[in-house]
């Protein structure tokens, strides 16, 4: 299994960043976890051809979470010219969602004719599901977003990745990243504290309790860009766009 960061960067692109999008190959699939809406120029980065992709897995209804699937959906069918099916799964109505965002941005853009198939599946809470070979167990969160937010832990071939999209720190992290190959922790502060975000002290006090071999720390503000370079524990990797990491 191999990871590419795609994007790690808040809402607000600190540092630079594209928003969160990671693309995971494990054999022969291909698949995203969440879509941030730079999802397009961070493929067109790492030269990854987005007909490739089966299934698309998001977190939260947050545009930086969510928002790229807009602009894949259009890629999809007017540049890439896709004809193989495309599955999104997320958030109850995480369809309406993408609709009314379709719309906003682009008026009558979802009553194309489409020349692939889409399907839209929901999650509901710690039920696991089997998607193009990929088990994904979803784990409520505390990050408002208009919906329920998810923490997931995704498995194929017998490798786990866990992520705790947004969130403030919630009991439900334990048993979603216990034991992963890699738990993604959204790292947004330091020793800040902000509602609805981590920050590293949190992490830290926890990761013997997640117990995960390794830690990708992603989504930082600027404070946590600041000090990144003082965390020095050999479990704690700092995500940057591009990152390729094999699990």
């Amino acid at each position: 299994m191999q990871l590419t960061v795609l994007g790690c960067g808040d809402a607000f692109g600190s540092g630079g960043r594209l928003q969160t999008c990671f693309h995971v190959g494990a054999g022969e699939q291909r698949f995203l976890i969440d879509c941030g809406a730079t999802v397009m120029i961070a493929l067109h980065r790492q030269e990854i051809d987005p007909n490739s992709i089966s299934t698309i897995f998001v977190t939260h209804l947050h545009g930086d979470h969510f928002a790229g699937i807009v602009w894949w959906l259009m890629h999809a069918q007017h540049v890439a010219r896709r004809t193989v099916p495309l599955t999104i799964v997320g958030p109850p109505g995480i369809a309406r969602r993408v609709v009314e965002a379709s719309e906003a941005l682009y008026p009558d853009s979802s009553m194309a004719l489409l020349r692939y198939d889409v399907q839209f599946l929901e999650f509901a809470k710690e039920v696991p599901q089997t998607i193009g070979g990929v088990t994904v167990v979803p784990y409520e969160v505390s990050h408002p977003s208009g919906a329920m937010s998810f923490a997931l832990r995704l498995t194929v071939g017998g490798k786990t990745i866990a992520f705790s999209g947004d969130t403030e720190w919630v009991e439900s992290l334990v048993p979603c990243g216990k034991g992963a190959d890699l738990f993604i922790a959204e790292c947004f502060g330091y020793d800040m504290t902000v509602p609805y975000h981590m920050g590293w002290h949190i992490i830290r006090e926890n990761m013997e309790r997640i117990a995960a071999r390794r830690v990708l720390l992603t989504h930082m503000s600027p404070e946590m860009l600041a000090k990144q370079g003082s965390i020095k524990d050999p479990r704690v990797l700092l995500a940057f766009d591009g990152q390729v990491i094999d699990i």
